[in-house]
């Protein structure tokens, strides 16, 4: 076999705490070779991120503590780990030899310089070209990777471009200076899965004409059966499984492999499930019924001639949620689920149509007029998990101040027992209680998302909103989430508006699905009946999108 891109042998990295350094990657060796595709899984936590981090040199405040990366080419070979961080040679690697697409392209990029400012700034970094010739390469790194009219997009900020466009946006600049080797951290996490399948078929297209070797990180399984030649598991910092993918999907030999491969089998769309899909006992009151709920955005620029431009957001959307309903509301990036339910919050302000809620005590409030959810006390009883959650958490409060503070507003508990609740949630979504004096920068984004969601329960609600709520969260912790949702509707009797572009958890968890198109409700129905007879051919196209789960029938990347 032909030398290896890239060679690691034994790598562990460490964090200092207190007096002491802690490893949290023990022993990690693989190799990676030209053109390959190497995916890496595991649970949130398990390592993944700093190890690739720890590829580039840029996994601060850790450092690696021990083993060897050895990243070889036509002029030799080079040990990363003999250089240091700042090192001049780590420098010119890192963009031009191997690139990286980040999990968050929007707390990647800048806001405050165009995308082709960022993208121009990398190549004149590695190559000697005048800033003319590297806007035409920032403008030709942005038609690979398909960003329409890239002559225009390339003076527009990160803050105009859909996530979709953004994440391309983050592509283009990695494959900017063309690199040996490609590594993508969670880059179609928070993606709709035609999106998502789009990028995906880009990556592939791209990998074949550079010839790069890919490391994807990622925690869906049907994402690694579409396009993985190799996985590495991952767990608790350790390498667990190493293999090619069909012998990794059929035959695993680790019990956590196997573990991960059955969690995510659960969400098929295809599998009839024993609660998604099935209605509440006969005839459930009504909890929420909106009606024709219209909403344009409107933007005024100009100084002299003022303009104003409309963005026709949702258009006459109407549906009715019952007690003890999960409904499902999915559609493409820009459909106007989010926007939905930020009306119902009352964070955007409809333009017409009603959302007649039925509290506790049996009285009726419109959700849609101004300050409904505080002036009626509503906000305790309808609660809000929002798809970003580092920008939803506080980053000066700490865990256990963050999940106590619905409760201190509502000043029913004494200081104690509100400790002893927070202490509970935690433990509930899965986190151990001594996380609770840690602040959200200490956790990786799965266990934000977990701390989101025990926020929420704080207060006893009856209806969470929750907007890509498990998006962030691998197929392990999805299944215990996802679960705990279900056995605290039946202890609390909660409902749930379930916003995802995951079509199989959607499919899982929800009684019914609506499908957006444009800011149009264009299908509702059960669960089963839209996931296996959609009537519309939106629908049938985004269940076309949803990744397979085996490597041996890939559905969007055709196997070889």
């Amino acid at each position: 076999m032909e030398q290896p891109v890239l060679h690691v042998s034994d790598l562990s990295v460490g964090f200092s705490v207190r007096s002491h350094v802690t490893d949290v990657v023990h022993g990690v060796s693989f190799d990676l070779h030209k053109g390959e595709t190497l995916c890496v899984v595991g649970e949130s936590g398990s390592g993944k991120s700093v190890t690739a981090r720890a590829l580039m040199r840029i996994c601060r405040p850790g450092r690696i503590t021990g083993g060897q990366i050895l990243l070889n080419g036509p002029e030799g070979t080079v040990d990363i780990t003999a250089l240091d961080d700042n090192d001049e040679a780590m420098r010119a690697i890192r963009g031009d030899r191997i690139g990286m697409v980040f999990q968050e392209p929007m707390s990647s990029l800048s806001p405050v310089h165009t995308i082709g400012a960022q993208i121009t700034e990398t190549i004149l970094l590695h190559r000697n070209m005048t800033d003319a010739a590297a806007r035409a390469e920032a403008i030709e790194s942005l038609r690979r990777v398909q960003i329409p009219d890239p002559e225009t997009a390339i003076d527009k900020y990160s803050f105009e471009f859909s996530g979709g466009m953004r994440q391309r946006a983050m592509i283009a600049m990695a494959l900017a200076c063309q690199p040996e080797i490609l590594i993508a951290d969670e880059p179609t996490t928070a993606l709709d899965v035609t999106t998502q399948a789009e990028i995906l078929r880009l990556l592939k297209r791209l990998q074949a004409e550079l010839g790069m070797a890919v490391i994807f990180i990622t925690h869906d399984m049907g994402v690694v059966a579409e396009i993985a030649d190799r996985v590495a598991v991952m767990y608790h910092g350790r390498l667990v499984e190493l293999g090619p993918a069909r012998q990794v999907f059929h035959d695993p030999q680790a019990a956590y492999t196997r573990h991960l491969i059955g969690a995510s089998s659960r969400f098929s769309i295809a599998r009839d499930h024993d609660r998604g899909g099935t209605l509440p006992p006969a005839a459930p009151k009504p909890l929420l019924e909106v009606r024709e709920l219209d909403l344009t955005f409107r933007k005024t620029t100009g100084f002299i001639r003022r303009r104003t431009k409309e963005f026709h957001a949702l258009k006459q959307v109407s549906f009715t949620l019952h007690e003890g309903e999960n409904l499902g509301i999915v559609g493409e990036s820009g459909s106007g689920k989010t926007t939905l339910v930020r009306a119902l919050v009352g964070l955007l302000n409809a333009d017409a149509g009603s959302a007649m809620y039925r509290s506790k005590d049996g009285r009726s409030f419109d959700l849609l007029e101004p300050g409904a959810l505080r002036g009626a006390g509503l906000n305790r009883e309808i609660r809000m998990v929002f798809q970003d959650p580092f920008s939803s958490l506080n980053p000066r409060m700490t865990v256990e101040q963050i999940i106590a503070e619905p409760l201190i507003l509502e000043g029913r508990l004494p200081r104690r027992e509100i400790r002893d609740k927070a202490a509970y949630l935690l433990n509930r979504v899965g986190l151990p209680q001594a996380m609770l004096t840690r602040y959200p920068h200490a956790f990786s984004g799965g266990q934000r998302q977990r701390i989101s969601i025990a926020r929420s329960l704080a207060v006893d609600p009856r209806l969470i909103i929750a907007d890509e709520a498990t998006s962030a969260l691998d197929g392990s912790i999805r299944s215990q989430i996802l679960d705990l949702l279900f056995d605290l509707q039946t202890e609390l009797g909660l409902s749930y508006i379930f916003v995802g572009h995951d079509l199989g958890v959607v499919r899982y968890f929800c009684d019914r699905i609506a499908v957006m198109h444009k800011g149009e409700l264009v299908e509702i129905d059960r669960a089963a009946r839209i996931c296996q007879q959609p009537t519309r051919d939106y629908t049938r196209n985004l269940i076309a999108a949803v990744p397979g789960t085996d490597p041996d029938h890939r559905r969007l990347i055709a196997a070889e």
